[in-house]
């Protein structure tokens, strides 16, 4: 069992001595230790170069003869450890050390001055945490990595944790979020896969480690949430008895799934009530690799094959409801039109002189169908909007997410889901991804609230499910399987 203390490290190095004053060369701060155990622990270092004069910042599993597990850019500050700009540049070599383990991209960081930032002592201390779960991942040994893991989880998973990753995120701009993001579910998607070994020679039972992670915010008419899954860590629904091989088991691993929802919202003041409209702006959903092509090609399937989306679930209630009068929704896309016309024909003819009778027939028989790939409905459940989106098969109207393909399905080549990527008849994006607009999905949903909520913060809860379903693109397999997440979270709308 590991003990992880509750990490300030900001604070620590505000309150390191003057350099000047040291009486060693070295300033440490325990990191993670094992309880009961003669385990070594993992700490916090600081160490000045006599001869460069610079300092150095190192995480260090202090056995008998100490392991470095990452060591930071040197630096030579003022005699005061605590100024600014040492602060500051600490912070981006947190920020560049966890992306490097994601992509070797060289990035530009550049932030506001840190008196502008609010909470920046959660901010740095959240990516100094980050850094060091990255690092146990990939640096410690065995006998420390487990339980400095599972003690990094709870606290990376925990409610202030979150807090600050919101403002860590808003900080780094959308951009370098997906990158972060990429680089922290590849760590996660290594160290579950490594659990996963660890339980299948066990034969324990295995848990998940990490929940996805997922923000939102409120501001300007406008509600975002922004969520992130390793594939890995979602929850198989349905499966087939075929197993996937190797190849193909690396490239579904290695995927993860991003998702944005927006949602635009205004009040509209009558003389004895209040109407709240909510209507779509844009639902985005994309699966991303998390390695690059190269290795995709040398231990996988490919790039291309991978999960799709198949079905998105969404619902948005009031949490408190004493206040409304009622919910109303908007139509659902229309059903498919259907045509279906027959034509046959029996030719016969009779030749005396001819010994044999030729008879020719010919039957047919046409059927046209008129079928959008994503068939949108909206319900309501008390004062619930539930908002849905089916990806059908255009060949047969099935839903994906539901049904069992045969396997002649499967490895024919005219299947709809074959090369899915490339034609023009394809339900997704070019990346396989979806993007649901308001133009297309623009109905509103409109609350009627009483009079009383008006000068008020009003919460609704944002709650949805994501199904992922992989059917075999261009690799010759039998497998399929369908997963899915779920996701909740709390937004406000200000009634003036």
């Amino acid at each position: 069992m590991a003990y992880c203390k509750s990490l300030d490290v900001f604070s620590w190095v505000q309150n390191l001595p003057p350099i000047s004053e040291w009486k060693t060369g070295s300033m440490s701060l325990s990191l993670c230790s094992l309880l009961n155990s003669s385990q070594p622990s993992l700490n916090l270092t600081i160490s000045k170069n006599h001869q460069s004069q610079k300092l150095s910042f190192a995480i260090v599993a202090d056995y008998n003869i100490p392991i470095f597990l990452w060591t930071s850019k040197p630096f030579k500050p003022s005699n005061k450890i605590s100024h600014e700009e040492t602060i500051s540049n600490l912070l981006v070599n947190f920020i560049q050390d966890i992306l490097n383990y994601g992509s070797k991209n060289n990035l530009f960081i550049k932030f506001p001055k840190l008196e502008t930032i609010p909470n920046f002592s959660d901010i740095f201390n959240l990516a100094f945490l980050t850094l060091l779960f990255l690092v146990c991942i990939y640096e410690a040994p065995s006998d420390l990595r487990y339980g400095c893991l599972s003690a990094l989880k709870e606290q990376l998973s925990g409610c202030e944790s979150r807090k600050s990753s919101k403002l860590l995120m808003k900080l780094l701009g959308s951009n370098l979020e997906e990158k972060w993001m990429r680089s922290i579910n590849l760590a996660i998607t290594n160290w579950i896969v490594e659990l996963k070994e660890v339980a299948k020679h066990h034969y324990s039972m295995f848990r998940t480690p990490s929940p996805l992670f997922s923000h939102a915010f409120s501001t300007f008419g406008l509600w975002k949430v922004q969520l992130y899954c390793p594939l890995i860590n979602m929850d198989v629904v349905s499966a087939n008895n075929h197993a996937a091989d190797e190849r193909l088991q690396f490239s579904l691993k290695y995927q993860q799934l991003e998702g944005v929802l927006q949602f635009n919202h205004k009040a509209f003041i009558k003389e004895k009530w209040v109407e709240i409209m909510v209507n779509i702006d844009n639902i985005r959903c994309d699966v991303f690799k998390l390695v690059d092509d190269t290795l995709m090609k040398e231990r996988g399937a490919g790039a291309s094959e991978k999960h799709f989306p198949s079905r998105i679930s969404l619902q948005l209630t009031p949490t408190l409801q004493h206040q409304v009068l009622s919910v109303s929704v908007g139509k659902s896309s229309e059903n498919p039109i259907m045509e279906i016309g027959m034509e046959k024909s029996v030719e016969a003819t009779f030749q005396p002189t001819n010994p044999y009778i030729g008879l020719n027939v010919s039957a047919g028989e046409s059927t046209t169908m008129s079928l959008k790939p994503w068939k949108f409905e909206e319900s309501v459940y008390g004062y619930s909007a539930n908002l849905n989106w089916f990806l059908h098969d255009s060949m047969d109207g099935k839903e994906v997410f539901s049904t069992k393909p045969s396997k002649f399905e499967l490895i024919n080549p005219k299947s709809w889901f074959r090369d899915r990527y490339s034609s023009a008849y394809r339900p997704f994006t070019r990346q396989g991804g979806v993007i649901f607009a308001g133009d297309e999905y623009g109905e509103s949903v409109c609350w009627k609230v009483d009079k009383s909520a008006r000068g008020k913060i009003m919460e609704w809860e944002i709650r949805g499910w994501i199904w992922l379903t992989y059917l075999p693109n261009k690799y010759r397999t039998f497998y399929h399987e369908t997963r899915r997440l779920e996701f909740r979270e709390i937004v406000h709308l200000n009634i003036p």
